[in-house]
């Protein structure tokens, strides 16, 4: 397989097997010509698809009236957005940034600033970014080893586990931080009655609580936020990856109701806003109707029982097109074995095989994709 020359890069991703050119909808095309059906979608971001015709048209049209402005002015394209956003949520202020791992960082401050707290309890296989706030919120010890110290005073309790989550709490915790699916963990989704303790615990301490939609907001579940599923509606939320259909951008929202701690001058971002990814991401907003959320459910449903036939396959469990099957042999082999076979997934951990298709994935692509994987896993 081709791939790009990689010297100049740093290492810090494993070396690349393939090289994609183009991409289409729900397929990609490597180096040699080569198509493959995407069900990684770029980890998640990629929601509608490669080269959606409305965030594209939606960002060309910007391209040619302005960039980038800074945020010491405002631009129509980040109001629209930031509207959009709180109408979606039920009443929010938004802080847009370039990443996930950016979003989370901004809410780590945030509960800080709000509750004069600095103790955080995450949950254990949780991922939350690899700054140093995200990093050390992030349940994974390999990840967090080689760069400790870092922010201290957070714990980790175990998923679904409440009187683990209790366990982990102190009178010191202004933030608990959760994401309704473990999705690099695991894609271990939270149970309603662990969301609801944990709800009711952070009301107890006067915490912040934050569900962390990175990877499952903008619809990947079957509805917009996966908290909406849960019955729990948190304090913050912070999104990234799909929002901009594959253009950089992350958001904090603040609810209404724990909204005025921030200040000028307390947070920022140099790129955040950008009126190009806002455009988009508005696009994208208006695009994930009720319709394609309808079919996220259906073809994740789909998904979860197919997987839930093959041999090899210990548990299928996720949600919408987030979906995890667990293994008893190693993911990366059925990974790589895929994508051999024209196929691009995923991981989630040592024994974990995730697929993440685009939401525009039709009925045919799922059986196909299902296909290859029965021949894989045989």
């Amino acid at each position: 397989m081709s791939t790009v020359l990689e010297s100049a890069l740093l290492p810090t991703y494993p070396p690349a097997p393939v090289t994609f050119v183009a991409g289409d909808g729900v397929w990609l095309v490597d180096a040699d010509g080569k198509r493959y059906l995407d069900f990684a979608a770029g980890i998640a971001v990629v929601g509608l698809g490669h080269r959606h015709p409305v965030p594209l048209a939606a960002a060309h049209a910007q391209l040619d009236k302005l960039w980038h402005a800074s945020n010491l002015f405002a631009t129509e394209p980040a109001a629209a957005l930031a509207t959009k956003l709180s109408e979606r949520f039920g009443g929010a202020q938004a802080f847009f940034c370039n990443s996930g791992a950016e979003a989370n960082e901004a809410a780590l401050k945030y509960a800080r600033k709000a509750t004069g707290k600095t103790g955080v309890v995450a949950l254990s296989g949780g991922f939350h970014g690899r700054t140093t706030g995200a990093l050390a919120a992030t349940g994974q010890p390999a990840k967090r080893a080689a760069f400790e110290p870092l922010l201290a005073g957070v714990r980790f309790a175990e998923p679904n586990d409440a009187a683990s989550l209790h366990a982990a709490a102190g009178e010191d915790v202004g933030l608990i931080l959760l994401e309704p699916v473990l999705g690099e963990g695991g894609v271990i989704p939270l149970t309603p009655e662990f969301a609801a303790a944990a709800a009711e615990l952070a009301d107890e301490l006067g915490a912040l609580l934050c569900f962390d939609e990175v990877q499952t907001g903008i619809g990947r579940t079957g509805t917009f936020f996966a908290w909406e599923q849960l019955g729990v509606k948190p304090d913050l939320v912070t999104l990234a990856k799909a929002l901009a259909n594959g253009l950089p951008i992350g958001a904090l929202l603040v609810a209404d109701e724990a909204a005025g701690a921030f200040q000028p001058g307390d947070h920022g971002s140099t790129f955040g806003g950008n009126p190009v990814v806002c455009a988009a991401a508005c696009a994208v907003l208006d695009t994930v109707d009720d319709a394609l959320l309808a079919l996220v459910r259906e073809y994740g449903s789909v998904l979860l029982a197919g997987l839930a036939r093959f041999p090899h396959v210990v548990e299928a469990r996720g949600g919408g097109l987030l979906v995890g099957a667990q293994l008893d042999v190693p993911a990366a082999a059925i990974v790589s074995a895929a994508l051999d076979a024209g196929l691009v997934c995923l991981t989630s951990g040592q024994d974990v095989l995730r697929l993440a298709p685009p939401l525009v994935v039709s009925g045919a692509e799922v059986d196909l994709a299902l296909s290859i994987l029965s021949e894989v896993l045989s």
